[in-house]
């Protein structure tokens, strides 16, 4: 039970902060920086209890009642006396052995407002972080375990490895789509840090106010925190120690401590397992803290999936595109497949991603040419490397085998046919 008494006492402190208030401004309400400008005048380092912490003064985000500055009486804000009242021990089982999933509420987030500004919404942008559904995106995998393990509630965080384009990512966020689940997702750079994550002091219409970054805001809404290539980030990453501890974070900046709600958990992704790349395939990716690493409960390894399941997604994105061939997504997932064994038999070092094939498959819906489309996916590489896949592909595909052979054969007749003359030109 908590019982307030009002003080009317004013100290010669108080009177000394208006004083200095006045001096900057005549007009109230003011900006918490006309507060923060004022503290600082009279040697003090932040804005006065008696001011901020009275609800009955606040007149909007970061904006302050403060009557006296016109000669109003001053009034200091309530004494709150707390009584903690008795409580009964908590069995220890029942926190320890869940017999039933939690309920986490899926109502999806609607930004308006200042929240609108600060995820960068407007108009007809997302309104919600719930992911859409897409419709075309085949499960397989670990998304069973995934679902799994959102669907219990609990604070489990989980790191996702795996070569690129493999649908690591895409697998977490239609998973919260299916179950409609918020995620915020954050892509993580080498310049990420504490203020990117948690949050920090913004300028908004000339005044200085907090903002909670996605980091706190999927903690206070018990959603999923996606930290995308977690392995390019920096040793800054380590602010989220406690929060990868389920206890929560202190955001010493407002003097504040978050809990994360029930449902709250996080997921990183990574092309490497955060011991960083001595192939220098994946540039940028970093070793990353052992202590932040052993904070993850699990660790799953994603492959490419199998002929089957991919040959599954090339058909669902063709249907997408307006164009289904069976045997092209055949040969297709053939001919990567082919290539994958090769890599990881060190016989190359060039791979193909599912990603890779989809857009085949768009290219060919532009130009049809199979040809063509699978050469264009190929450019990228090196000039041998480009020879070498094409050539195997060509090897599964009699179709871009025979429109080959009849080029090459109509490329040598133009060289070795003798030029007719034009008799109405001299050139």
């Amino acid at each position: 039970m908590v019982k307030c008494e009002s003080m009317h006492t004013i100290s010669a402190k108080q009177t000394s902060f208006i004083s200095a208030l006045a001096n900057l401004t005549k007009n109230s309400p003011v900006s918490r920086q006309d507060l923060m400008r004022a503290a600082n005048n009279i040697g003090q380092k932040f804005p006065p209890a008696w001011i901020v912490k009275d609800t009955s003064r606040h007149a909007g985000r970061g904006m302050f009642h403060v009557p006296e500055l016109n000669g109003a009486p001053m009034t200091a804000a309530p004494v709150v006396n707390k009584t903690v009242p008795k409580t009964e021990p908590i069995a220890v089982k029942s926190i320890l052995v869940a017999t039933t999933p939690i309920k986490v509420a899926a109502a999806p987030m609607q930004l308006v407002g200042a929240a609108a500004s600060v995820m960068g919404m407007t108009g007809g942008e997302r309104s919600t972080l719930i992911p859409a559904v897409c419709a075309e995106y085949v499960p397989w995998g670990h998304f069973t375990d995934i679902e799994k393990i959102i669907k219990t509630g609990m604070f489990a965080p989980v790191f996702v490895t795996g070569l690129s384009g493999n649908g690591k990512t895409t697998m977490i966020e239609q998973v919260c789509a299916k179950i409609g689940r918020e995620c915020f997702r954050v892509n993580i750079i080498a310049e990420t840090d504490e203020d990117d994550l948690f949050g920090g002091f913004r300028l908004n219409n000339g005044n200085m106010e907090w903002h909670d970054g996605p980091v706190v805001l999927a903690m206070k809404r018990g959603a999923i925190l996606l930290l995308d290539e977690i392995d390019l980030g920096s040793d800054k990453l380590m602010c989220l120690q406690s929060v990868l501890e389920g206890k929560g974070v202190y955001l010493k900046k407002i003097n504040q401590w978050v809990v994360p709600v029930a449902g709250f958990t996080i997921f990183a992704t990574a092309n490497t397992k955060g011991k960083g790349d001595e192939a220098g395939r994946f540039a940028g990716t970093r070793v990353l803290n052992e202590a932040m690493l052993d904070r993850f409960d699990y660790t799953y390894e994603q492959e490419y999936a199998s002929k089957a399941t991919e040959k599954k997604i090339l058909m669902r994105a063709m249907k997408k595109f307006g164009a289904v061939d069976d045997a092209f997504a055949d040969n297709l997932t053939k001919w990567a497949d082919m290539i994958r064994k090769a890599y990881m038999e060190g016989a190359c070092d060039e791979i193909i991603s599912t990603r890779r094939l989809i857009n085949i498959c768009k290219a060919n819906v532009v130009f049809a040419d199979k040809g063509k489309s699978v050469k264009m996916s190929l450019t990228r590489f090196d000039s041998s490397t480009q020879e070498s896949f094409f050539n195997s592909y060509s090897k599964i595909d009699a179709e871009v085998a025979n429109a080959q052979d009849a080029a090459a054969a109509a490329a040598q007749a133009a060289v070795t046919s003798p030029a007719i003359p034009n008799a109405t030109c001299p050139f």
